[in-house]
């Protein structure tokens, strides 16, 4: 199974990605960067599509 990997370097903290997550498995850390729960991430891809930095991707776990 694919799950959501952030790009730390890229990630502009927006939260866009944490809004549209349907598993609330998103989460904006100290508004410096997104970061990804993997227990709760189902591998729906929505995050990958609102991210304006295009910072996040789908990698197998």
């Amino acid at each position: 199974m694919k799950k959501a990997v952030v790009n730390h370097k890229q990630c502009v903290a927006c939260g866009a990605c944490a809004d549209k997550c349907p598993k609330d498995a998103i989460s904006i850390f100290k508004g410096i960067v997104a970061v990804i729960d993997i227990d709760k991430c189902v591998g729906c891809t929505l995050c990958t599509k609102v991210c304006p930095a295009n910072a996040i991707a789908m990698e197998k776990k």
